[in-house]
């Protein structure tokens, strides 16, 4: 009777194990790993422009605004020219402050929901001078 309850005891310790283990795999693995991008503010060779100047992502992806040269710079996501149309969702984008010296840096995270298609943003003291870009966003995998 022993032999019987102890099997029966490493059976139930075994099955606890390997649900255990494989229960941790769907706690752990990440879909899809968010990623981050780097766009500078001013070319090295001292444009006014992004560096560079068109970027994909997925949604829940940062973009790190880095300051380069020629400052001040910002980057204004435009409220006409997103998906949405919305100015909400433009403004929580935004990085509105200045940023004056080399090697600032500011963040954009995208939300977990964005939706895809094409988000244009600017450099508010040079949009005249053509400093734009354009973040693509493609349906999340």
């Amino acid at each position: 009777m022993k032999l019987i309850a102890s099997s029966w005891q490493r059976l139930g310790l075994a099955l606890l194990t390997l649900f255990l283990v494989v229960s941790s795999f769907t706690v752990f693995a990440e879909s899809a790993a968010a990623e981050t991008y780097t766009v500078k503010l001013g070319s090295d060779k001292g444009m006014l422009a992004f560096q560079p100047n068109k970027v994909t992502i997925h949604p829940g992806d940062t973009i790190k605004w880095v300051n380069n040269k020629v400052p001040p710079h910002n980057v204004v996501f435009d409220p006409a020219k997103n998906p949405a149309k919305s100015s909400d969702l433009a403004k929580a984008l935004s990085n509105k402050k200045l940023m004056m010296n080399p090697g600032q840096s500011s963040e954009t995270i995208f939300p977990a929901d964005a939706a895809p298609g094409e988000y244009s943003f600017y450099c508010e003291p040079h949009r005249g001078a053509g400093m734009v870009g354009k973040v693509i966003v493609e349906s999340a995998s």
